[in-house]
């Protein structure tokens, strides 16, 4: 299961209702890359494929392919704002080690493909 903070939830509806369509939904995901191995990608999408994995909460939908859900099973994703701007940040248990920046991970089953990162 995927979890949203409150602070999460109330960001991505903001951002659902910018979109203007009642059909859209989070798909979270990762795909090999990255500093660690793999990255994790965050974005709408209206089309659910074979194998998803779909979660409701707060009213919002959550959908995961089945290739990245083993990576990220009991991950929580947070919203928070800073004198910086603003960033989701996301704590992934299955993660053993991560880079820097905090979108890079690897797992202790999976290394993914890492990449040379970008200083």
């Amino acid at each position: 299961m995927i979890t949203l903070t409150e602070n999460a939830s109330r960001k991505v509806k903001e951002m659902l209702q910018a979109e203007n369509n009642p059909n859209m939904f989070l798909r979270v995901g990762v795909r090999p890359g990255g500093c660690s191995g793999f990255t994790y990608g965050m974005g709408w999408d209206q089309e659910i494929k074979e194998g998803d994995q779909t979660f409701f909460q707060n009213d919002i939908r959550i959908v995961v392919d089945k290739d990245s859900y083993e990576y990220i099973d009991g991950t929580e994703i947070d919203y928070k704002e800073s004198m910086m701007g603003g960033g989701f940040s996301i704590h992934n248990p299955n993660a053993v080690a991560s880079c820097g920046c905090g979108s890079s991970f690897r797992t202790a089953k999976a290394e993914g493909k890492a990449e040379k990162c970008d200083d």
